[in-house]
């Protein structure tokens, strides 16, 4: 490619001094301050084994998320299991049957990037590196592993074969140490906004792309690093960010592409991606707060119905009616559903639900008669 031509944010003259409007990132920044203020209230409702249980679900939906949004599928009870060796003294290590080499490697880099409040340094990356890549290949390529690229064709494509898009490409290899360098003296010394710092730390990093692979997740995992340094020492983010930008993939990709392309980027301009992040953190919080009040109403749940002699089906049921939300457990429960989840029969089934009801567990939905009643938790 012509070095003559000037498309990529890493040939503007003035990279990586980003160009940004802060004033329109005020708001969003007091609302994502509240919302991280309920959340730290609302910990403090629960006891310390409680909230281990709430980091645990939390890591394990960033760890399944961050490696989902590179199309790598991990298997949660093998995630949460690895997670659960590390941090659960109640878990039976020697017992486990469910993780596995490459989700404890996984599980490795987000209690670093979490608790580990030392500065980010190369051989930190690489470790981070080395830790997802058990072997040296990616697919069917052959590729360098705890050290930066050796090639500088290195472009994100997508597309099928004979159709193939080039989304980037990537600075030469010549010029990543010195990147690098500024990068970390930025993610080490400035005293940016800390969730303005992370998501320039996001973009800056995919934007060097210095690795082979894994540029996204290693990416990802800097911005938890970043935001965890205002934790403390023992303690883990309640809030899951690669889950809020796995459930919007497509703007994921189409942010970074417009904002790093100069053709459609002209004006060296990053405040529409520090929008998209920010509000990406507002939703983390957001769905993280709705996690925490799902679990505060099963402990009250519970709480008033323990006496109750529920049996094993009734409480399977009803574990997963909470679990999922009330309102997000579609149409209620009935006979069918009941069927369905416990695998008895019609008879079993109806006699279970009657029990339910009269326990006051569960309540007939309004209007809902006949072949068509449903009920719902009776919270």
């Amino acid at each position: 490619m012509s070095e003559k031509i000037i498309k990529w944010i890493w040939q503007h003259p003035d990279y990586p001094k980003f160009n940004y409007d802060k004033t329109k990132l005020t708001e969003l920044i007091s609302e994502i301050d509240y919302h991280r203020g309920t959340l730290d209230g609302m910990a403090k409702l629960f006891n310390q084994d409680d909230i281990r249980k709430i980091e645990i679900d939390t890591l394990t939906d960033e760890a399944i998320n961050t490696s989902l949004i590179e199309g790598e599928i991990f298997v949660r009870e093998s995630v949460r299991s690895s997670f659960r060796k590390k941090l659960d003294k109640d878990f039976d290590g020697r017992g486990d049957k469910y993780s596995t080499a490459a989700t404890d490697s996984l599980v490795e880099i987000l209690i670093d990037c979490s608790l580990n409040k030392d500065i980010l340094t190369v051989d930190r990356l690489h470790g981070w590196h080395n830790c997802l890549f058990e072997h040296s290949y990616s697919r069917l390529t052959k590729i360098t592993i705890a050290d930066f690229r050796k090639d500088d064709d290195m472009e994100v494509i997508s597309g099928a074969i004979g159709f193939e898009k080039v989304h980037y490409r990537a600075i030469p290899v010549a010029k990543i140490k010195d990147d690098i360098k500024n990068f970390l003296t930025y993610c080490n010394s400035s005293d940016e906004n800390i969730y303005i710092k992370s998501a320039i730390a996001h973009l800056w990093f995919v934007a060097i792309h210095p690795y082979d692979d894994g540029n996204g997740r290693i990416a990802r995992a800097i911005t938890d690093y970043i935001l965890s340094k205002n934790t403390l020492q023992t303690q883990f983010k309640l809030y899951s960010i690669s889950t809020a930008i796995s459930n919007d993939r497509k703007g994921y990709y189409d942010t970074l592409d417009n904002t790093t392309n100069l053709f459609k980027n002209r004006s060296f301009d990053i405040t529409s991606w520090l929008e998209w992040h920010l509000n990406i953190l507002k939703n983390s919080m957001i769905n993280a707060l709705k996690n925490i009040d799902y679990l505060i109403q099963k402990t009250k749940f519970w709480d008033a119905h323990r006496e109750h002699a529920l049996n094993e089906r009734q409480i399977k049921v009803l574990n997963k009616i909470l679990d999922a939300g009330t309102e997000n457990f579609e149409g209620g429960i009935n006979t069918k559903k009941y069927i369905s989840m416990t695998k008895v029969s019609k008879a079993t089934a109806v006699r279970d639900i009657i029990q339910l009801v009269k326990f006051g567990c569960i309540k007939q939905i309004e209007g809902a008669q006949g072949r068509n009643v449903r009920y719902e938790i009776n919270t």
